[in-house]
C-alpha cells in the first residue's frame, strides 16, 4: 500500500473544492482527484465534523479491511493513504476512481434507466462482490450493503465500496466481542441483527436481498408514499402469489426472452430477505444460481431470434468463417487464451442488439 503526500493530495483536488466532490455520506466526502503523472484517484476525507472529534476509526477500519484483501475486479480497491505532517489525526485514503456514479443514482436519478439485462448483469457483479469477501481467509462482513454504496468504474461494471463498517472474523463459531452494536442502513439493514452475537454472513445476504428488489422494482428500499414504506414487505408477499410483474420497474417494457431470468432474481432475492435466517443462501450459491439466470437459461428458440439481430462491431474478412461460442464461468484471475473465432457468451451478448 503506497504512502501519498497529504499536500499534494491536496493539490490533486484543488484544495478539497466543492468543484471535485463526488459524494458525501454522514462519515467522510470523496473527492476527484489528478495525480501529478496524470492518474484519476477518489480522495476520501473524513466528515467535518469527524476532523473536529479527531475520529479516524472510520477510515482506520477502511483502511484494515482493504489492505488484508487481494485486488478484486468487484470492490473498489485502496491504492494507498496519506497522514497530515502536522497531526496524524488528519487522514486521507485514495481510492480507485469511479466515474459513473452509484447505483443509487441509476435507478432512482437518471431520466433514461437501465435495461433488463444490464440489471441482470449488474445483480451477478455485486453478488460476486460479497462473495469475494465471504469467501476470504478471515472471512468479512460488510454490514452496509447498499445501492449508493455500489459504484461504476469507466466500463460500468459494478463494484462495492465504503468498507467504514466492515469486520473481519476468522472463525464463524466466535462472536465478535468487539462490536458495541449493530450498524447498517434503515430498509437494507437484516431485522435479525439485534445483537453484536447476531451478526453474521447472513446479514449481508439480507442487504443484498434488498438491493436485487431495488434494481427489479427501481423503487427505495425505504418510500413513505409507499405502503407498505419497506420494499420488503411490499415486495415479499407479490413475489410469493406469482404477481411478479407488479414488482417489475414499470417504465421499461419487459421483453418475453427476459422474463425468466426476471423471475429467478426475485425468487431469488425473497430468499435473501427471508425471516428465517437458515433458510437464506449463502452467497457462493446466489452467484452459482445467477450466472444460471444470465447465461444458462439461454434456450434454442431464444438463440434463433438472437443470431438474427445479432449485429457485430467488426467484420469478419472471410464471409464463410464460423464462430463457435463458448458458455464458460467468469473466472477473476483467468486469462483464456482463446483461438480467434471462438468468443465467450458474455462477449457474444456484449455485441448484439435484441429488436
Amino acid at each position: 500500500m503506497e504512502e501519498f503526500d497529504y499536500q499534494d493530495l491536496q493539490a490533486a483536488t484543488d484544495g478539497f473544492s466543492l468543484s471535485r466532490l463526488m459524494g458525501k455520506g454522514s462519515h467522510g466526502c470523496v473527492y476527484k482527484g489528478v495525480l501529478r503523472d496524470g492518474k484519476l484517484v477518489a480522495v476520501k476525507k473524513p466528515s467535518l465534523g469527524l476532523e473536529i472529534l479527531q475520529d479516524n476509526s472510520m477510515l482506520d477500519n477502511e483502511t484494515k479491511i482493504l489492505s488484508s484483501l487481494r485486488r478484486s475486479p468487484y470492490i473498489v480497491n485502496l491504492f494507498g493513504v496519506s497522514t497530515h505532517e502536522d497531526s496524524n489525526k488528519k487522514k486521507l485514503l485514495v481510492m480507485e476512481f469511479m466515474p459513473n456514479g452509484s447505483l443509487h443514482d441509476l435507478l432512482h436519478n437518471v431520466s433514461t434507466p437501465p435495461t433488463w439485462s444490464k440489471r441482470a448483469v449488474i445483480a451477478l457483479q455485486i453478488a460476486r462482490a460479497v462473495q469475494f469477501l465471504h469467501e476470504a481467509k478471515p472471512y468479512v462482513i460488510h454490514r452496509d450493503i447498499k445501492s449508493p454504496n455500489i459504484l461504476f468504474d469507466s466500463n460500468w461494471n459494478a463494484k462495492l465500496a465504503d468498507f467504514g463498517l466492515a469486520v473481519r472474523q476468522s472463525d464463524p463459531n466466535l462472536p465478535i466481542l468487539s462490536l458495541s452494536q449493530p450498524a447498517g442502513t434503515i430498509g437494507y439493514l437484516d431485522p435479525c441483527y439485534t445483537t453484536p452475537s447476531k451478526l453474521s454472513t447472513k446479514n449481508d445476504v439480507f442487504s443484498f436481498g434488498v438491493v436485487l428488489l431495488e434494481i427489479i422494482s427501481s423503487t427505495q428500499a425505504i418510500d413513505v408514499g409507499r405502503e407498505p414504506a419497506s420494499i420488503v414487505e411490499w415486495a415479499l408477499p407479490l413475489i410469493q402469489e406469482d404477481r411478479v410483474m407488479e414488482v417489475c420497474d414499470k417504465r421499461v417494457a419487459l421483453p418475453t426472452n427476459m422474463e425468466t431470468t426476471i423471475r429467478c432474481i426475485l425468487n431469488i432475492a425473497a430468499r435473501c430477505v427471508s425471516s428465517e435466517e437458515e433458510r437464506r443462501p449463502s452467497m457462493g450459491e446466489i452467484a452459482i444460481e445467477l450466472e444460471n439466470c444470465v447465461v444458462q437459461r439461454v434456450r434454442l428458440p431464444v438463440w434463433v431470434s438472437i443470431f438474427s439481430s445479432i449485429r457485430f462491431r467488426r467484420r469478419r474478412k472471410i464471409a464463410t468463417q464460423t464462430t463457435t461460442i463458448l458458455c464458460t464461468k467468469h473466472e477473476e484471475d483467468a486469462h483464456l487464451d482463446l483461438p480467434r473465432r471462438k468468443l465467450l457468451i458474455r462477449e457474444v451478448l456484449a455485441d448484439m442488439t435484441l429488436k
